[in-house]
């Protein structure tokens, strides 16, 4: 088989870690992965100075979202829809945590790291020792919340590796609780609002019944991702569905760079939008800081 052929390939790729295991296909990463992102600096670099505010980002710590085939799909965070919006609030001058529910190591799709962006890279690398060795959630949620905690909001990243535990993890519903209780902001984008699920576990009604998201769409992972081999089989459970019925408005249908805020609720739909969900996310912090001055 010749190079082109292998890049034309919309067969998933196996991941010989695991058994049945896989990456996506070749043809897949050529459609999805481009070399360089959009991010062209941060706004507002350097404009919160006074030291206090942080972001509790929430990674996912497992690899293998089991599919309805019996399949694994090897996935993780989105390396751009995580740094990106890390770069703006660490570049405007916000703290960063970041925290997994199991304290272990967060997970990434390191094939969807592009490969010629330098900003990224650099970002990753500052903060590799902290995706490495994250708190544990239990332990921020024990100790880090409350009317005096330091985290102004909490980002939780994309990538379908955010499908796995997130939405049946009690300790992600302690922060969103938190955060809507205490007027934080929650910044999620493309399969990270998979999170906002659990805000309705135990409950008849979901706090986030009625706010408006961005959130991937779930007719590419029932359309294009299979066909393109970008997932290796059917998705256990389809995000946009499942907050459609939790009384969540899901306001987009595609996936173009699209970013809200509704309340103290960003979101945006995909990596297209992790640039513009970073500015947003920035400035909305600074804005909230500087009308609760004083």
């Amino acid at each position: 088989m010749t190079s082109t052929e292998k890049s034309d390939s919309t067969e998933p790729t196996p991941d010989a870690a695991e058994r049945n295991a896989f990456f996506p296909s070749p043809y897949s990463l050529g459609q999805y992965v481009p070399p360089r992102t959009d991010f062209d600096g941060a706004e507002a670099r350097g404009a919160y100075t006074e030291g206090r505010w942080k972001v509790l980002v929430i990674g996912v710590d497992e690899r293998y979202l089991p599919m309805q085939n019996g399949r694994l799909f090897s996935t993780g965070n989105h390396p751009v829809e995580t740094l990106l919006p890390m770069m703006h609030l660490h570049e405007t001058g916000f703290g960063i945590d970041v925290a997994t529910v199991s304290g272990n190591p967060v997970k990434f799709e390191h094939w969807a790291m592009p490969a010629d962006d330098e900003a990224v890279h650099e970002a990753y690398d500052r903060f590799e020792p902290q995706f490495r060795d994250p708190l544990a959630l239990a332990d921020v949620v024990e100790s880090g919340l409350g009317p005096g905690s330091d985290y102004l909001a909490v980002f939780i990243p994309g990538g379908h590796g955010a499908m796995i535990g997130l939405a049946e993890s009690d300790e992600v519903q302690s922060v969103l609780d938190w955060a809507l209780a205490d007027g934080r902001f929650v910044i999620t984008l493309c399969h990270g609002p998979a999170a906002l699920v659990a805000a309705a576990r135990h409950r008849e009604r979901s706090p986030f019944e009625g706010y408006r998201t961005c959130v991937f769409p779930d007719a590419l992972d029932t359309g294009a991702n299979l066909d393109i081999g970008y997932i290796p089989g059917p998705m256990p459970w389809l995000l946009a569905s499942c907050l459609r019925e939790q009384g969540v408005v899901v306001t987009n249908d595609d996936m173009a760079g699209h970013v809200l805020r509704d309340r103290g609720l960003l979101t945006g739909d995909s990596p297209l939008a992790a640039n513009g969900l970073g500015r947003l996310a920035a400035s909305t912090l600074l804005e909230h800081i500087r009308e609760n001055a004083g």
